[in-house]
């Protein structure tokens, strides 16, 4: 059973990151008003609360497109990811030969990708689903790689001795001890996606947060386009949040308590 002191431990640390976005938005607002700082340089939270309630038809729409575009290039990474990271944590060879070139890969600045996409498949959701998938994909395949690349050899010649297949040593062990690392590369994974739908709306789209961004910025509607950020923060928050949850149930003995 838990104690107080940790009782109390945990409530502090829910409220802890509350405390702090509060403090840091009182020092924000505080700033603004004492400096008289013009929203065109840099918008106080009320300007940005006032302009996401004038606006909340039009950035409730293109937070809309960015989510589900978002989410659909994050589920395809997931799936590549999963089958990537099976194929190269299975194989001292495949991992050898495989882990060098993804990672060469994943140095090259997703953005120089976008242009090549509209080329491919024209403006609209393509490109973004594109750019969410190339930008969110390798974490997980590195986690995936990872976790089971590094079961013991000598477990696993255990479950040799005891008539355990290559591939029931896999499935029932090497993923089981997995979980953990996927859950850690999905959190990381999707603000990823979010970055690179956004990048990619910013270039090639005519709707979404990332669209929002660049017309505003264009009409000069500073807090307008900080509304959209901070959509964009809350969306990931969210989706980060949620797949916390879901690692505490699912991989809890992993975890001190």
């Amino acid at each position: 059973m838990m104690t107080m002191s940790s009782l109390q431990a945990k409530r502090v640390q829910r409220v802890a990151p509350w405390i702090l976005l509060g403090a840091c938005l009182l020092l924000w607002q505080g700033a603004c008003l004492v400096f008289d700082v013009s929203d065109f340089i840099l918008p106080s939270p009320s300007s940005i609360v006032a302009s996401m309630v004038e606006y909340g038809g039009v950035i409730a729409g293109h937070a809309w497109r960015t989510f589900w575009t978002t989410m659909v290039g994050f589920g395809v990474a997931i799936v590549v990811g999963v089958v990537l990271g099976m194929l190269m944590g299975s194989s001292r060879l495949a991992y050898a030969a495989t882990y060098p070139l993804m990672t060469a890969f994943n140095a090259l600045p997703k953005a120089a990708f976008v242009p090549i996409l509209v080329v491919w498949f024209g403006l609209g959701a393509g490109p973004a689903i594109l750019t969410a998938f190339l930008i969110s994909f390798f974490p997980i395949m590195v986690n995936i790689a990872t976790g089971l690349a590094t079961l013991e050899p000598e477990l696993e010649d255990v479950l040799r001795v005891l008539g355990a297949k290559r591939r029931d040593v896999l499935l029932k062990v090497g993923l089981p001890r997995a979980l953990p690392f996927f859950f850690a590369s999905l959190k990381v994974a999707i603000t990823l996606a979010f970055v690179g739908t956004t990048v990619s709306e910013m270039n090639a789209a005519n709707e979404g947060i990332g669209y929002l961004l660049v017309s505003a910025g264009s009409a000069m509607k500073m807090p307008l386009a900080f509304a959209g950020l901070v959509v964009i923060a809350v969306m990931a928050m969210v989706m980060y949040e949620l797949f916390a949850v879901l690692e505490k149930r699912m991989t809890g003995w992993a975890h001190r308590g």
